[in-house]
């Protein structure tokens, strides 16, 4: 056998190898999504609820969430934690200054803006001391939702069931995540959005409710529910025992909720996936922005991959658990290494094709490629596509067949964006940069130039007082 066949029949081996682990593994995590039971709620009131929002620059939306938060969840305090904004979002925020269910957390330069871990673990602090001493942490729970969210209004009572807080070997919920539109704002009309931008919303929204959703249902069966940046809810105990461990319950990581989760099975907790209930945030509409926040969610699962041998090592993780968050922490490198293999396969083809009688064309009419595009549409394009069916039985089932065969094609160009992000990814790793912009929202321009004059952030009192439970505040972090 030649030089160039060994290659190719490696290259293809490889490629073979990957595409079927890729495959069996979206069979399985649909065969669990499709078996998901649903369980009933319980009731909220035997628990404590806080809620923590970071806030940075979110002056157009951070008033609407608070104020549903308050008419929807009257036995939830709100932390609001504003990391030092350039904006009018502390003016925003002072609104509630007579509001007793509402906790102010003033950061500012140089402590703020040191990432999203260090404001949730600002706001940690001074929960922690707002509690009574003797008060039951196990039946505190701490929640973080993003300043452009909605929560379900029964999502309290489906976190207290029985599959959830209302068993007291779960230590945090990952509630579903799903996509709007455009988040509700303040003085500002509805963002008209292109077809393009529609589309990529409906994309998003399958993404969170289908193929996100079916990792969730099997992490579900391995013990391993990774917590998400929005929606998640902790027992504050459990937090307390992060802190013991390794400082502050939140760390540095740019998927700094993936790594609390990693921390929480660390310590011996349990965490639970919530289908029965839901959180929505604001999707992106532009395909730059989805780019440069792949890139983060890749980049910090990256960086999380220090943790390897710690979860390896663990006999608090099971075995089952373990190799799970094992293939996460592998993929984004497994995905890097994909790329050259299958350039690599379509190079030696190539040139295979150029010394062969008739080329491309004497090679195709001799019946070679007729294996060609079955391999492409089971090994490529199928994985994908098969998630529009998905979301269109599990989630929208007003879609028709056709629309939802559309957006499953649609899904297998979409996840391109995350082959590109993997690499860019890795090309910040490569250069040692993890700093990071806040990602810019589709109607962020449009609401502040809706947005009135308001009251100038130096005007506002934000001295820093005592937290004393019953009373809302401005504390200063």
């Amino acid at each position: 056998m030649s030089a160039e066949a060994q290659s190719l029949t490696l290259l293809n081996t490889v490629a073979f190898v990957l595409c079927f682990t890729f495959c069996a593994y979206v069979l399985s995590i649909l065969v669990f999504h499709l078996r998901l039971p649903r369980s009933r709620g319980g009731s909220p009131w035997g628990f404590e609820w806080h809620v923590i929002i970071p806030c940075r620059n979110e002056a157009a939306v951070i008033r609407t969430t608070v104020q549903h938060l308050l008419r929807d969840f009257p036995q939830m305090t709100i932390w609001c934690v504003d990391d030092a904004s350039d904006d009018d979002t502390l003016a925003e925020l002072a609104s509630f200054a007579d509001e007793p269910r509402v906790r102010v957390v003033v950061r500012r330069l140089p402590d703020a803006r040191q990432g999203k871990g260090a404001a949730l673990n600002a706001a940690w602090r001074l929960l922690d001391e707002s509690l009574h001493a003797e008060v039951d942490r196990a039946r505190v729970i701490v929640g973080v939702v993003d300043a452009d969210s909605q929560l379900d209004p029964q999502c309290l009572v489906a976190l207290s069931g029985q599959r959830y807080f209302g068993a007291p070997e779960v230590g945090a919920v990952q509630l579903e995540v799903r996509m709007l539109q455009c988040a509700p704002a303040r003085h500002a009309s509805p963002i008209a959005l292109s077809r393009w931008g529609r589309l990529l919303v409906r994309l998003q929204d399958m993404e969170f409710r289908a193929p996100i959703a079916a990792m969730q249902s099997l992490r579900r069966r391995t013990g391993s529910v990774a917590m998400g940046g929005n929606g998640q809810f902790t027992r504050l105990g459990l937090l307390d025992e992060i802190a013991k461990e390794d400082g502050t319950p939140w760390h540095g990581a740019l998927l700094e909720d993936f790594e609390l989760g990693l921390h929480i099975l660390l310590v011996g907790g349990r965490t639970e996936y919530c289908p029965d209930s839901w959180v929505a945030q604001e999707a992106l509409t532009k395909v730059r922005p989805l780019v440069r926040q792949r890139t983060r969610w890749a980049q910090g699962s990256m960086q999380c991959g220090r943790y390897f041998s710690r979860v390896l090592g663990s006999a608090r993780i099971s075995n089952a658990a373990a190799l799970e968050i094992a293939h996460f922490l592998t993929a984004p490198w497994i995905q890097l290494l994909g790329i050259p293999v299958y350039l690599g396969c379509l190079a030696v083809l190539v040139s295979y094709f150029q010394r062969t009688t008739g080329g491309l064309g004497g090679w195709w009419s001799s019946g070679g490629g007729w294996s060609l595009p079955p391999l492409v549409v089971v090994f490529g394009i199928a994985p994908f596509a098969l998630w529009g069916i998905v979301y269109r039985v599990r989630c929208e089932p007003h879609l028709t067949i056709p629309r939802a065969i559309a957006l499953g094609m649609c899904h297998w160009l979409y996840s391109y964006a995350q082959t590109l992000a993997v690499w860019l990814a890795f090309a910040r790793i490569v250069t040692a940069r993890s700093d990071w912009q806040k990602t810019a929202r589709a109607g962020d321009q449009a609401r502040a130039e809706a947005l009135p004059v308001a009251v100038p952030v130096q005007a506002v009192s934000v001295q820093a007082v005592s937290v004393q439970p019953g009373h809302a505040h401005l504390q200063e972090g």
